[in-house]
């Protein structure tokens, strides 16, 4: 038991290097997002996909703008969005929908 935990731990310590990389890599291909946008896709990526929070892939600029200035004004309910959707002007609003509306891989593409 203790040397399979033993093993486990240098696994994981080997592994760190790698996953220093990966988070360089992603904070540089995500470099030309808006500020405020990549935080959008940690509740709608394509992972919220069939859960109640729903994902913005495939949804156009103007689209989101519209959802977001219904959750500003009023017009639209929530919990949290209305009060996200307040803390961003119009010109924010609408780079965070530009850099949303780009295909994955576009977003992910380096500069």
């Amino acid at each position: 038991m203790t040397m399979r935990h033993s093993k486990n731990r240098r696994g994981r310590l080997a592994l760190a290097p790698v996953l220093l990389a990966a988070l360089a890599a992603s904070a540089s291909a995500w470099a030309d997002a808006a500020p405020g946008a990549t935080a959008c896709t940690g509740c709608h990526g394509p992972a919220a996909l069939g859960s109640a929070i729903p994902s913005l892939d495939g949804h156009a600029a103007d689209d989101i703008v519209a959802q977001m200035q219904a959750f500003r004004s009023g017009e639209r309910k929530a919990t949290v969005m209305d009060r996200i959707a307040r803390g961003f002007t119009e010109e924010e609003t609408r780079a965070i929908a530009e850099w949303l509306a780009k295909p994955e891989a576009a977003r992910h593409a380096q500069p």
